[in-house]
């Protein structure tokens, strides 16, 4: 029973890392302020781009693949254009936010010297439309919401490191698949209550075995 038990501490206790940031509203994010968002480098993740396992999402889970087919280009998004939104030191960006595109937001961003629209082959860009999904930088995001022009976007496919500049209440208000990642962090909040339960068994039959 003792091992069955310790089995499970280890294949869940990585699994419920987000749990917590869900039921404050806060998580890992540094709270900046109600209404302005602030980016600062934080150096030091590196991503392993030759790895299946491309980094966690704002919620401790896998991040899941934001497009690896950018409006049919045959291009994938992420600095590594790999399709998911990983980052690593060479990220100076920050390139973790996975959003869809629109007209309103595409104009935006070249009204404030960050092109997306017009394609740029010497960096594997193909150029963003309406409804495309692309890894945007965090701070660029920032910046739009700032404005009140952030496009709307996928938290399972962000990257955790954007909490170093948003607070996942503010993402989550953006958020496509808002409904699937409750899903995922009530299964969560379930294995984590599970897991409490028999740890807290293990240490009754502990104290059971010194009577």
């Amino acid at each position: 029973m003792l091992h069955h038990a310790h089995t499970l501490v280890v294949s869940v206790i990585i699994m419920i890392t987000g749990a917590d940031a869900w039921s404050d509203g806060l998580g890992f994010a540094r709270v900046r302020g109600p209404t302005r968002l602030w980016a600062e480098q934080n150096e030091g993740d590196v991503a392993d781009v030759g790895s299946k396992h491309s980094g966690y999402n704002v919620l401790g889970t896998d991040l899941s693949c934001c497009c690896s087919n950018v409006g049919g280009s045959g291009i994938g998004t992420g600095f590594y254009r790999n399709g998911f939104c990983a980052t690593g030191e060479m990220d100076m960006g920050r390139h973790t936010v996975c959003v869809r595109a629109t007209d309103e937001f595409l104009e935006y961003s070249k009204s404030v010297g960050n092109d997306l629209s017009t394609p740029m082959p010497q960096y594997n860009f193909p150029g963003l439309n309406d409804g495309d999904v692309w890894c945007l930088c965090a701070q660029r995001w920032a910046q739009a919401y700032n404005a009140g022009k952030a496009p709307q976007l996928f938290l399972q496919s962000t990257h955790e490191k954007t909490l170093d500049f948003i607070p996942i209440d503010v993402l989550r208000a953006f958020a496509i698949d808002a409904d699937e990642a409750d899903a995922v962090m009530n299964k969560l909040n379930l294995q984590r209550n599970e897991l409490n339960g028999l740890m807290g068994k293990e240490v009754g039959d502990g104290d059971d075995s010194f009577q």
